[in-house]
């Protein structure tokens, strides 16, 4: 069994909250944090909605990302992460989510509980996706839509978002786009940026 290597990043005024499921095994990390595989496109998505540049968080010369950067941005823009796992069994020797088997999923209620001013969540990928929703008894959303849900008196909004893993087939443009117009909706980015972020997704 393998336990979560991160404590959740919950800047209290976060808006927004991220899930994934599990993060990757250590051999490929590049970092010590969320989405630490270089390969992983999650953090050129970001560099893209917010910079205009998929390199933006990505140390020059180097194939790694700044964890710092990314750690004083995401607290400095309200976005809080972590993984709807806990503990898992890897079936396989493989970072993919339908070889996890999850042994001990995450209190979700916790985190929303900690997360008082979040109105807006994010899952990545299927799995993440299938654990939030049968949580809170809730249909899966396709994926760039949205489901609608009470917590704790306030109304929250669950996007599903695609994967920012290769093995996903979008182009990381593509994929940026569908994350802007959740951030613009979750009033992290001006409204007006969604029309950029369309134009990204033109060939």
């Amino acid at each position: 069994m393998e336990r979560h290597p991160f404590k959740p990043f919950l800047p209290g005024h976060a808006r927004l909250l991220m899930l994934g499921t599990f993060p990757p095994a250590r051999r490929r990390w590049c970092m010590d944090f969320y989405y630490p595989n270089f390969t992983n496109d999650m953090w050129r998505i970001f560099g893209l909605c917010f910079f205009g540049d998929k390199s933006h968080f990505i140390i020059p010369g180097e194939k790694r990302f700044d964890a710092e950067r990314i750690k004083a941005f995401l607290t400095e823009r309200g976005i809080a992460l972590y993984d709807t796992a806990v503990a898992v069994n890897r079936t396989k020797n493989t970072a993919s989510d339908k070889d996890l088997e999850i042994i001990e999923p995450t209190d979700l209620d916790d985190l929303l509980s900690r997360l008082p001013d979040c109105r807006t969540v994010v899952t990545a990928g299927q799995l993440a996706t299938a654990v939030f929703c049968r949580h809170y008894g809730i249909s899966e959303p396709k994926t760039g839509a949205c489901a609608e849900f009470t917590f704790s008196g306030r109304s929250v909004r669950l996007y599903r978002m695609p994967s920012s893993s290769r093995a996903y087939p979008m182009a990381v443009e593509q994929k940026a786009a569908s994350y802007m117009a959740v951030f613009a909706s979750a009033g992290l980015v001006p409204l007006a940026s969604v029309a950029t972020a369309e134009a990204l997704r033109q060939p």
